[in-house]
């Protein structure tokens, strides 16, 4: 008997309650239907069978459409092991549901991200294949084992390899010979007409293993690069690209021949020098042998005219040739003697003709004056440590960063690194400042003070959130920070500066602090970084793009412009970080540019050629 039906329910026997009343009901459905089919007239039937195939053939049209969005869609949750994120960078899978560390999560809500993972907890779904990801106390899971935490070694290397290659297949089938790609019109750009990005990616195809792709690049350095050009150059951008390419290239592989064109660049821009006070202007003429200032001024910024040492002094030492080393040596004892500084924080203009600083009373970090910190360091450990004067000035000057530059932001307490401008402090950073975490880190590593590695680890957190806080999960140019009490975000960012240029500084810092302090939190930053510059900067037909508009994913505006150092250094520290072997350019061999190319660190035994 069966209970009674009530309003708004239907209610519905069931004819069967075995499998056999089942199997019958499924026949008679399938006879009821052809009785049905056979009912219709040749018209109806003609007309049913043309929809269907039409809709065949739609299907077939959108399917290309559909899947480039949908491909490789995953959902999964935090802690995937390293030789599993980095096939998924190999597959294009979109990774970008992924949750943070939940303390930081909870602490910094990713904007623009609120939705929750609805993925089952450790598993990563792709194309039908299930992963399992869930953590592990002491290392992975693979199959029920437990493995160290960096054992997918070979796996990481072979997938970070994958992003150089994309990008590489974009300049060699568009920009092949030619300064930079223009991946999004499938174009060139030009700069001095050099090969810019060639050059500055040979050290990193030979560190990645990519023998085929040197090879070939290789060739052209042979047969194509001449630097015979009646062609103005920057003195600072061809000494760090082309001059220290060349010379860390020689310096990997013992092949001559970059030596040579290592040689003949430098040569060529010895005219910059040739100035009433030594120092150098900021433009060369490599063919006519000529330099000059830029037309709107005498000035030349100081980051630039102290950021040519480490490549000079290592060009004297290699041809035994002192001039070099003297060139630039005279210009940083100059810097060191002026006056104008704030607690050895140096101005952003020099003049050529007095040799004296100019638009005075602006501190920064930033553009124009970073990279001359960095070499204060790097210059010392380049050395051997017996520069004393380079020392005491970069000490002087770390000091004057903490009492005049640095800043807590409002309402978490990020350290950051902001400017003074006659006397007022603007929370303004760039995204160059986070060179500076990395550069800390060096020093602590070569027996500076320990609290120089405190502060390193502090800006390194406020760099990664300049990534986390934006709704692509890429850093803006610049950031300013709101220190005022109530304020309910960290970090504002104005419209002009939103873009970004696939710029180095945070991977580099990231590189740096994996290498010294082991902390595997700093490798999953960097697989963050990588994630996003592949969903919102990765061109199909080869190749990644700057973009102008971080803030917004669905609309990022991109540039169609691939700087050359995104191969040069963007890749090659993304790669270092994420490989297991730490003496992989040992940092206790080498020294880095501030182009990213790996110079040696001098033996004790070596002397200096003046």
């Amino acid at each position: 008997m069966h209970p009674p039906s009530r309003q708004g329910y239907v209610s519905l026997s069931l004819a069967g309650q075995g499998s056999g009343g089942y199997n019958n009901s499924k026949q008679w459905r399938r006879q009821s239907c052809w009785r049905k089919w056979k009912q219709l007239s040749r018209l109806q039937r003609s007309l049913i069978f043309s929809i269907l195939v039409l809709l065949f053939i739609c299907g077939l049209a959108t399917y290309p459409i559909v899947t480039e969005h949908l491909r490789g869609k995953a959902l999964y949750t935090f802690n995937i092991p390293h030789g599993i994120q980095f096939l998924a960078c190999c597959h294009d899978l979109d990774l970008s549901n992924k949750r943070g560390p939940p303390v930081l999560q909870n602490r910094f809500p990713r904007k623009g991200n609120t939705s929750e993972n609805t993925a089952e907890e450790g598993v990563i779904s792709w194309r039908g294949a299930v992963i399992d990801t869930a953590p592990a106390t002491e290392g992975t899971k693979d199959g029920g084992k437990v493995l160290p935490a960096n054992q997918e070694a070979k796996s990481s290397n072979e997938s970070g390899i994958c992003s150089f290659r994309h990008a590489w297949k974009g300049y060699k089938d568009f920009a092949w010979g030619h300064d930079e790609l223009r991946p999004i019109s499938r174009s060139y750009g030009e700069w001095f007409g050099l090969g810019l990005t060639l050059i500055d990616a040979l050290d990193t195809m030979w560190i990645l293993g990519l023998k085929e792709e040197f090879e070939e690049a290789k060739a052209w350095v042979a047969a194509e690069l001449t630097f015979n050009k009646n062609v103005d150059v920057n003195l600072f951008e061809s000494t760090i690209r082309i001059l220290g390419g060349l010379l860390s290239t020689y310096h990997l592989t013992g092949d001559a021949l970059f030596l040579d064109k290592a040689k003949d660049i430098g040569s060529r821009l010895m005219p910059a020098f040739n100035t009433p006070s030594k120092i150098p202007y900021s433009d060369v003429n490599i063919g006519k042998g000529t330099a000059h200032p830029p037309r709107w001024t005498s000035d030349s910024t100081v980051a630039e005219v102290t950021s040519i040492q480490l490549e000079f002094r290592e060009l004297s030492r290699l041809t035994q040739e002192p001039q070099y080393e003297d060139a630039v040596a005279e210009v940083m004892n100059q810097v060191h003697k002026l006056d104008g500084k704030l607690d050895g924080l140096v101005p952003m203009f020099i003049n050529t003709n007095s040799g004296q600083f100019t638009h005075q009373g602006i501190y920064t970090l930033g553009a124009r004056a970073d990279s001359y910190y960095e070499y204060l360091l790097k210059q010392w450990i380049q050395g051997g440590k017996r520069e004393s004067q380079l020392l005491d000035d970069y000490l002087q000057a770390i000091e004057g960063v903490k009492k005049n530059l640095l800043q807590k932001s409002s309402p978490n307490g990020l350290t950051f690194v902001g400017e003074v401008s006659h006397g007022q402090f603007s929370p303004k950073m760039d995204h160059l400042v986070c060179f500076l975490p990395g550069t800390l880190a060096l020093g602590a590593h070569n027996g500076l003070p320990a609290d120089h590695m405190d502060l390193a680890t502090q800006l390194m957190e406020t760099c990664y959130q300049m990534y986390v806080q934006m709704e692509t999960g890429l850093s803006p140019e610049i950031v300013h920070f709101n220190m005022h009490e109530g304020s309910i975000r960290d970090i504002e960012v104005k419209l002009a500066d939103r873009h970004n240029l696939l710029r180095p500084e945070t991977v580099e810092s990231l590189f740096y602090l994996y290498r010294f302090t082991k902390d595997h939190k700093y490798q999953e930053w960097g697989w963050e970084i990588l994630k996003n510059f592949n969903k919102y900067t990765k061109v199909s037909s080869g190749g990644y793009t700057s973009i102008n508009n971080v803030r917004d994913p669905d609309y990022t505006s991109p540039q169609d412009k691939m700087e050359s150092f995104f191969l040069g250094e963007t890749l090659k520290y993304l790669y270092l970080l994420f490989a297991d072997d730490l003496d992989l350019i040992s940092l206790d061999r080498f020294v880095f540019n501030t182009e990213a190319h790996p110079l040696p660190i001098w033996p004790s035994t070596d002397t200096h050629t003046n």
